[in-house]
């Protein structure tokens, strides 16, 4: 308790000018806002890239699980891809397809970042879209069917829509995770928002003020991006009572 004392008097102490230091003093607070413009560059490039990659994947192995027969290769593909990149940390990933994949050409880590956060998305989805597809009833697909219509539109008529309001939620909370994980690309260099709040850190000495404000800044869009999720489940609610 008492060191938890001295560190709060340590934060409070000369407090102005300690945030006049971090933030004011030669427009250091411009770290943070590139930062936050690269984290958020990476996580919507990525979100694409997921969304893109995930129903893909998915819809590969529900048609091979369908029927055997068909896909065999892409499935054994998309397997062996959820399971490495649902299997190892993200950071490890990042820089092995920084230094190893894109070895030879390092010209852009910020289409790097996009990707390898995207790809590591994209493992997630596939199986929460997956899911979502396989809880539809089959008795939809046979009544689009019979309405004359082929599998595929059935498939975006009939089966997206249902899926989607089942696994909305889950999705979302993997943009949320998203955005919170790209604060490991300046491991591959990137300036993304924590590192502009390490290097303020690192130029100031002082901890406390910037990494602080980083802290906040990502609290605050976490609350932002639920409350956006917490509107859209009500809408969707409101929606199957009518």
């Amino acid at each position: 308790m008492d060191q938890f004392m001295v560190s709060v008097q340590m934060f409070f102490q000369n407090l102005g000018q300690r945030l006049y230091d971090s933030f004011i003093y030669k427009d250091r607070y411009m770290y943070l806002v590139q930062g936050l413009g690269n984290t958020l560059l990476i996580t919507l490039g990525a979100v694409l890239i997921g969304v893109i990659l995930g129903t893909l994947v998915s819809l590969v192995r529900i048609v091979h699980s369908q029927n055997p027969k068909k896909l065999r290769f892409l499935n054994a593909i998309s397997g062996l891809y959820l399971t490495v990149f649902r299997g190892t940390p993200m950071v490890v990933q990042l820089i092995i397809m920084y230094y190893i994949v894109f070895g030879a050409y390092r010209g852009n880590p910020l289409l790097v970042a996009v990707i390898a956060f995207g790809i590591n998305s994209g493992a997630y989805v596939a199986e929460v879209v997956r899911s979502g597809i396989q809880s539809v009833d089959k008795g939809q697909t046979e009544a689009g069917r019979s309405l004359g219509l082929n599998n595929r539109t059935t498939m975006i008529k009939i089966v997206f829509p249902q899926a989607f309001k089942n696994v909305a939620p889950a999705i979302f909370n993997e943009f949320i995770a998203l955005l919170k994980e790209t604060s490991v690309a300046g491991y591959i260099g990137i300036q993304d928002l924590t590192k502009g709040g390490d290097i303020i850190r690192s130029i100031t000495y002082d901890a406390y003020p910037a990494m602080l404000l980083v802290a906040v800044v990502y609290l605050i869009m976490v609350i932002g991006l639920t409350a956006v999720l917490s509107r859209l489940e009500r809408r969707m609610r409101k929606g199957d009572k009518r």
